[in-house]
């Protein structure tokens, strides 16, 4: 076994190792392996093909030398026979040197058929015998110089003409051309492919078999070894179970071998290390928010539910605090500072909530801007409210410094206690959230500890929210429509659109009306506004479309909701329905209150500039009330502005609201922009809006909002005056 090493005893006791585990097996079963192999085929198949091309070249030109061979033993053949027939004793160019017995003789015994005799003096043709030959002597009739003819060899190879000189003739005056059978020369030829065909097949199947089995032990062996190897590998990289490499690493194979192999653990070491760190990475992100530095929200349920399975005295589960805390308006500052101040200040609020709290505390960055903490309650700390309220005074005590500016945060903090608030710690994180949207829905900055009151409150939400869902798709909500009137002319100008809500029950009634007081701040936080203010819209657009066509010069005034104004595509939203439905442009007014504009100004500008570019009429609800700048109202496109129902209602017992109401007025008035007043419900309410010169009004005076049939009978009846309302 010549690729063995014998050089060293390391490499004999190497050998010996590889044996042990399965060489011998390899080695006896290689042969199969390599006959089986395609690489082995096509190996086999060039050195088979290239042995036979190059002796069939060399056949090729040992034919054509065959065949001469042959020929020229045939030429002497026909001289042996030929000469001894000469009659050499009264020689005469006249006659013919041969008698007609001998000559039939010769044709008849010998591979001569035919013959032409000619005189060696003047080429003439003294006597011929036998078969025509084809081949002729010529002399040139001036000169008389003969021309002699070449061997000529039949197509079919039947015949061979040969030319005899007199020298070849033992110096006889005369050429003989003789005509001789050599059908036989081809087959001779024949005869001679064949058997070197054979033999070349053979040698080539010879040399090929021992170049296959030299190239299998030297080649294609190692390169099965290497290919199982790597299989091997790459079934499972991490811990290939590779065999040691029996060949001589000294070659250039057996070296290759050996880098490969070294490669293969070097690579299931590298894997093992990747996985180890990949695992701690993964365990990290998974369970650490990578912000703080603070376990998850996931951890921190694990931690709790191990809390939960600990018993302080064997008996009674431990008792503990879960906190639930929220960063108040930190979107504000992320929004208005940048997101680096936002997750500055977020690592400070978790370094001091860290810090405030016992080491045997568990505190979390359970959301975006939300924390959790989790805590033992102990004899000396036995309240999970006062720990809620401790937290809170730990964010509001000072002001965060964050690149030389402070930043002082408030938080909302919702507290709950395990076992008292739930059995399950799952349901008691849950509970302390619940309280914590009860701290924010009360104004922020504030603790509210769990009641079982908030639990309902949350399920009466869900519950109207599913409810909502189905009043969609039974059609259980519909418009009502309030009339708006010039205030100077008397004339109806338009309507405003509210939505409501029947709900069927088992009641005498058959149901109830659900206020939108009630069911539109769900719609908002649950995004079903945005469907909703669709079909508002559209079905408000439909009822003023049937005015347009009565010849009625009204508008139809619909609200958009902050929800809508920022998440759906409102120009487009309006501008499809306008053309699906129709309605001339200016006949729609979009109510939006002035809070709104605040969250993203130059969003809504632009926005309000798109819808302005429609064609439609954009009003300003419930204007007062907000915070908006007037340097911005002045920004926006707007054709109305609307006095909030408050201020009309208090104007004649409160001056504040009175001058309230004068002011937005002579506000609109001064920026060119109708002024229109809801809320109106006395005479004395419209005489004051009068005298201040408001131009537009709405309210129970006049009528309360009502269904479309309703209204359009309204409509119809009415006679143009407002002092038809009186009494």
């Amino acid at each position: 076994m010549g690729w063995f090493s014998s050089k060293k005893e390391a490499d004999k006791s190497k050998a010996e190792k590889s044996k042990a585990f399965g060489l011998g097996k390899r080695l006896t079963a290689s042969p199969t392996q390599i006959w089986k192999s395609r690489l082995s085929w096509r190996i086999t198949l060039a050195v088979f093909l290239t042995i036979l091309t190059v002796q069939v070249g060399i056949m090729s030109f040992t034919i054509a030398e065959q065949r001469h061979a042959q020929l020229g033993q045939l030429v002497e053949e026909g001289r042996s026979s030929v000469v001894p027939l000469i009659q050499k004793s009264g020689i005469s160019t006249s006659k013919s040197p041969f008698t007609d017995d001998n000559v039939k003789d010769l044709t008849n015994l010998t591979r001569v058929q035919g013959l032409s005799i000619y005189t060696s003096i003047d080429g003439h043709l003294v006597r011929s015998y036998g078969q025509p030959t084809v081949t002729k002597i010529t002399a040139d009739p001036v000169t008389g110089l003969m021309s002699l003819p070449g061997n000529y060899y039949s197509s079919d190879g039947s015949f061979y003409d040969v030319l005899y000189t007199p020298k070849m003739l033992g110096g006889v005056p005369y050429y003989i051309i003789a005509k001789l059978d050599s059908s036989h020369v081809e087959k001779a030829v024949m005869s001679y492919i064949e058997q070197t065909i054979q033999i070349m097949l053979l040698m080539s199947a010879f040399v090929t078999t021992v170049l296959m089995i030299a190239l299998g032990h030297w080649l294609l062996e190692p390169i099965l070894f290497l290919r199982d190897n790597l299989m091997r590998a790459s079934e499972d990289p991490e811990n290939p179970k590779v065999q040691d490499s029996p060949f001589d690493a000294s070659d250039e194979i057996g070296g290759s071998i050996e880098i490969s192999l070294k490669l293969i653990r070097q690579n299931a070491e590298n894997i093992k290390r990747i996985r180890s760190a990949a695992e701690d990475q993964i365990h990290k992100l998974a369970y650490y928010d990578t912000l703080t530095g603070l376990p998850n929200r996931t951890l921190f349920l694990q931690n709790l539910n191990e809390q939960a399975q600990d018993d302080t005295d064997g008996e009674s589960p431990s008792r503990f605090a879960v906190i639930a805390l929220d960063l108040d308006r930190f979107k504000d500052i992320n929004d208005s500072m940048g997101h680096n101040i936002g997750d500055a200040i977020l690592r400070a609020v978790g370094k001091r909530l860290r810090a405030s709290v016992p080491e045997s505390a568990v505190v979390a960055r359970s959301g975006e801007d939300e924390f959790a903490i989790t805590m033992a309650l102990t004899k000396d700390l036995g309240h999970a409210r006062s720990i809620g309220e401790k937290v809170a005074s730990v964010i509001r005590s000072e002001p965060f410094k964050v690149f030389n500016e402070n930043f002082q945060i408030r938080a909302s903090v919702g507290v709950a206690t395990f076992p008292d608030d739930g059995a399950d710690p799952d349901r008691v994180l849950k509970n302390a959230d619940i309280a914590l949207n009860r701290a924010k829905e009360d104004g922020r900055d504030t603790v509210k500890e769990y009641s079982e009151d908030f639990d309902r409150a949350v399920q009466k939400r869900f519950q109207m929210l599913r409810d909502l869902r189905d009043a969609m798709e039974h059609d259980q909500l519909f418009l009502n429509y309030q009339p708006q009137f010039d205030l100077k002319s008397g004339s109806i100008i338009g309507a405003e659109a509210l939505i409501r809500w029947w709900k069927p029950d088992n009641s005498k009634e058959g149901g109830h009306l659900i206020s939108p007081v009630d069911f539109i701040p769900i719609a908002e936080q649950s995004g079903l506004i945005v469907p909703i203010g669709e079909w508002v819209l559209r079905t408000a657009c439909e009822s003023a479309v049937a005015w347009q066509k009565a010849g009625y010069d009204m508008r139809i005034a619909v609200n958009v909701s902050g929800v809508q104004f920022y998440k759906s595509d409102i120009v487009a939203v309006t501008d499809k329905i306008l053309r699906e439905t129709g309605l001339e442009p200016r006949r729609l007014e979009i109510e939006v209150t002035e809070s709104i504009f605040m969250e993203d100004v130059n969003f809504a500008i632009q926005t309000l500039k798109n819808l302005h570019g429609l064609g439609i009429e954009i009003a300003i609800d419930d204007f007062g009330t907000g915070y908006s700048s007037l340097s911005y109202l002045r920004q926006f496109p707007i054709d109305r502005l609307k006095i909030d129902q408050s201020f009309i209602r208090n104007a004649l017992n409160n001056p504040d609201d009175a001058a309230i109401a004068r002011t937005i007025v002579r506000l609109g008035h001064s920026l060119n922009l109708k002024v229109i007043a809801e809320g109106v419900e006395t005479k004395d309410h419209e005489a004051f809006l009068l005298a201040e010169e408001c131009d537009e009004v709405q309210g129970f005076r006049y009528s309360k909002p009502i269904i479309i049939d309703e209204f359009n009978e309204f409509a119809m009846g009415y006679n143009g005056k407002l002092s038809s309302f009186d009494g």
